[in-house]
């Protein structure tokens, strides 16, 4: 991985939701060979908005990219574990995008012998909860 990005720039992450579902939109209705509008707007924050999400919480907190709905606070927060090749966070993060919940992070380690202070720790600076956001389209 690269140095952290500097958090000069915050992204929004509703502009960059519209800018992915309005691709949806073209490449659906090129499909169908006619415009989808509205349909296939809501059917991309049906089916993408919670990964969506996910996906930028993980970015922000690791440095790659700030995203202004999360705040500069936290931006990076992980990185210096990443940096230093941190096998736990690694392993933590992979759960994240692959989907799973803090819940089933906690069992996982708990199968498995993690130490369970650093795991809580880790959920705990990820916040994964704060990708949580109410969709900008119904």
């Amino acid at each position: 991985m690269s140095e952290m990005a500097v958090a000069t720039v915050a992204y929004s992450l509703y502009e960059e939701a519209w800018k992915e579902a309005d691709r949806y939109k073209w490449i659906q209705s090129e499909k169908q060979g006619r415009d989808l509008g509205d349909v296939a707007l809501k059917e991309w924050f049906r089916k993408y908005w919670i990964d969506f999400c996910r996906y930028r919480r993980i970015e922000h907190v690791r440095g790659d990219r700030c995203w202004a709905e999360f705040g500069y606070d936290n931006f990076g927060q992980l990185y210096p574990l990443i940096r230093n090749c941190d096998l736990l966070t690694d392993r933590i993060l992979d759960r994240i995008a692959a989907g799973m919940d803090n819940l089933e992070i906690i069992c996982w380690a708990l199968d498995w012998g993690m130490p369970m202070g650093r795991v809580l720790e880790i959920l705990e600076q990820l916040d994964i909860n704060r990708a949580r956001l109410e969709p900008c389209f119904p």
